[in-house]
């Protein structure tokens, strides 16, 4: 499966962005789906994952309650609607896709997006 992710930008502490990770290639409904992200100097960290079936949800502790994630498997994408955004969420942000669940660690996603910048300005 091929993953784009697309929507990242320069957003003021406070606001909200959407991301979108488009696919193709293979059924996007056998897929669950996350977000990753990588700041300048660090690893990358786990952010979010959704089911296949978009049933079930998983945040890490820093974005819960801020973050959602969600999926329309008719149009085979995935999103990240990131809201109350702090300047200690600017990264870049991956799309990642697996077929087991539930996984936060980067090395069981084997199939990755090419990663949109977030900036988030105080």
């Amino acid at each position: 499966v091929q993953l784009q992710a697309s929507g990242g930008g320069l957003v003021q502490a406070g606001g909200s962005l959407r991301l979108s990770c488009a696919t193709s290639g293979r059924p996007f409904g056998n897929y669950v789906m996350a977000w990753f992200r990588q700041a300048p100097g660090k690893e990358r960290e786990f952010v979010a994952a959704i089911s296949r079936v978009g049933s079930t949800t998983y945040f890490a502790d820093s974005v819960k309650l801020r973050f959602a994630i969600s999926r329309d498997n008719a149009k085979n994408t995935a999103y990240l609607q990131m809201n109350s955004l702090k300047p200690e969420d600017t990264a870049v942000y991956y799309c990642a896709a697996t077929v087991s669940w539930l996984r936060s660690s980067a090395r069981d996603y084997p199939y990755w997006g090419q990663g949109t910048l977030v900036t988030v300005s105080s």
